[in-house]
């Protein structure tokens, strides 16, 4: 009986410290399966900027009151709160649960942000702290980067208004592995913009008048902000008068008064205009502008094609470069006149509908043409200095300032032009006669021969068929180049030197030498003279045939011309007693 008594006792401490043991592991695994997840604790107390935390373990942790402060916000947590926190370890070396406010706030924000990032949704935060190339976000505990280029829709020169203000962000990417969220407010800002943009255009109408603020200048024109929505004011709609740059009307931040011109609602783009406030100064332009008057303006801008010139402010006239100088050719018109210069011009064309006005500013000074047309009528002599040499004549310079060309035809009577023009140099003083004026096409044309007998006028009464003495010139294998008169040159073939074949040799001439020959053709205009040795034997045979016998006699032509020598000499022996 006592044995068995003894022997149950046993059993039952057995399964007591069996039930104990159970209950230790179970415990043990309890907690050890906390580790790593958040779990709620109680702050027991406060020491030295530390909340004793007690989390249901056998011991308690400690966690800086820092982490329960939000940026720029001081901790609220008193004694008796129930809290979050994420437990790391059970127990440290120093008997205490290691445990973490902030680790807590992370991984619960990540699950939220996880959540919107998934439903593109946009998450609060708030910018508390700058890193190289931007900034960083607190996101309800997890700590976001936020690059530079996204913290608005236009470089932000200060960020310090927005530091610690709460902010709406658009998650753009997140890798809980790594810990990376990347965020950007300039998305919010342009998704606002852009349905506040789109309501704005809605409303907008053509013709509307508006009052904005100018935002940023370009070259090309200013951006004006309606309220939400920006317009382009064009530099050519700021005013009706020529605006260079808009800044020298405009600048940033200032309120002007602006019409809606255009409004495209697929691209959401809104054309502005100023001018079209004031009067169209083009209305009745033609009639305050007519043809052929004389005003004074401005010049206000010059290009390699012409100046233009301002006659009142918003309307402005072209004078091409052709119509700036009698004289001066292929200049550039800033050689002529300078901007800002106060010129007199004459209307030369105006087109209401295009809004053109083409001036001359020549005409309103002397022609030079005219005056040498008066000063130096055709016949007349001139002296002047050879301004260039091309392969057609010579450019001389004249009075006035106007040139006068020598034609190649005209340089010398007898030798071909492409031979004379050799013998003449740029700045050489030559003389020349006005050949013609013209002076619509601003055209002089003189000749340098004419200063010279034509050599052709003394030939006198000479014509086709007569006799003259030459004298060669020059010989060729083609004939002779003579001198008739004076100086007038002609030409004998090879064949036409001699009637017998044997005797048309150019060779046997030489240069001096004086000959007999019959004028063949003589042309005035053409300028040329050709002359045969063999007509004239041959009128000499028939002469001499006709008056001392005929071949039909038997005597042949050796024997009339030895008798018509024999009595020549007979008569001329009688005629010496």
């Amino acid at each position: 009986m006592a044995k068995t008594t003894a022997a149950r006792a046993d059993d039952s401490s057995f399964a007591s410290n069996e039930n104990f043991a159970d209950l230790l592991e179970e415990s043990f695994t309890s907690s050890n399966a906390m580790e790593g997840s958040v779990v709620k604790g109680v702050v027991v107390a406060i020491e030295n900027d530390f909340a004793l935390i007690d989390v249901g373990l056998k011991c308690e942790g400690r966690v800086p009151m820092k982490e329960f402060a939000g940026p720029g916000r001081a901790p609220e947590i008193k004694v008796g709160d129930v809290v979050e926190v994420f437990l790391d370890r059970i127990e440290n070396a120093q008997g205490e649960a290691v445990i973490s406010r902030d680790k807590a706030r992370r991984e619960e924000a990540w699950e939220k942000l996880e959540q919107s990032f998934n439903a593109n949704q946009r998450v609060e935060g708030v910018i508390f702290g700058k890193v190289k190339g931007g900034f960083t976000v607190d996101l309800s505990g997890a700590v976001a980067f936020l690059p530079g280029s996204q913290v608005d829709v236009r470089p932000v020169r200060d960020i310090g208004p927005l530091m610690g203000q709460p902010s709406p962000f658009q998650i753009l990417k997140m890798d809980r592995r790594r810990g990376n969220i990347v965020v950007s407010r300039r998305a919010v800002l342009e998704e606002s913009r852009a349905e506040a943009r789109s309501e704005l255009v809605s409303n907008l109408k053509e013709g509307q008048i508006l009052d904005g603020v100018v935002k940023n200048i370009t070259d090309y024109g200013a951006f004006v902000d309606l309220g939400g929505v920006d317009g382009l004011l064009h530099v050519t709609d700021i005013a009706w008068r020529r605006v260079n740059h808009p800044s020298e009307v405009l600048s940033i931040g200032q309120t002007v008064k602006v019409q809606v011109i255009r409004v495209n609602p697929e691209t959401q783009r809104i054309s502005l205009g100023m001018k079209q406030l004031e009067a169209d100064p083009w209305e009745g332009v033609k009639s305050k502008y007519p043809v052929t008057a004389r005003f004074m303006g401005r010049v206000t801008n010059i290009t390699d094609y012409g100046a233009f010139v301002e006659l009142e402010p918003g309307v402005e006239g072209l004078v091409h470069v052709s119509e700036m100088s009698w004289t001066k050719k292929n200049v550039h018109p800033g050689k002529i006149v300078s901007t800002s210069q106060e010129v007199e011009v004459m209307v030369l064309e105006v087109d209401p509908a295009k809004r053109r006005i083409s001036l001359g500013l020549k005409q309103c000074m002397s022609n030079p043409w005219d005056a040498f047309a008066e000063k130096h009528p055709v016949g007349s002599n001139i002296e002047g200095e050879i301004k260039n040499i091309t392969e057609f004549g010579l450019f001389i310079g004249l009075d006035g300032g106007v040139d006068g060309m020598v034609h190649l035809s005209d340089l010398d009577w007898n030798k071909p032009g492409e031979q004379v023009i050799t013998e003449y140099q740029k700045a050489q003083v030559v003389q020349a006669q006005v050949l013609d004026i013209d002076v619509e096409k601003e055209r002089i044309s003189l000749g340098i021969k004419q200063l010279a007998n034509d050599p052709f006028q003394s030939l006198g009464d000479l014509k086709k068929g007569s006799v003259v003495t030459c004298t060669v010139a020059a010989v060729d294998p083609r004939g002779l180049t003579v001198s008739v008169g004076d100086g007038v040159q002609g030409y004998i073939r090879k064949v036409e030197l001699s009637r017998d074949r044997d005797e048309q040799r150019p060779e046997r001439f030489s240069v001096g030498d004086k000959l007999d020959a019959k004028i063949v053709t003589i042309d005035g205009r053409a300028r040329k003279l050709t002359l045969s040795v063999k007509a004239l034997e041959m009128e000499e045979d028939r002469k001499a045939m006709e008056q001392y016998g005929s071949t039909d006699s038997g005597a042949s032509l050796g024997d009339i011309l030895g008798a018509a020598m024999r009595k020549a000499k007979k008569d001329a022996d009688e005629a010496g007693q």
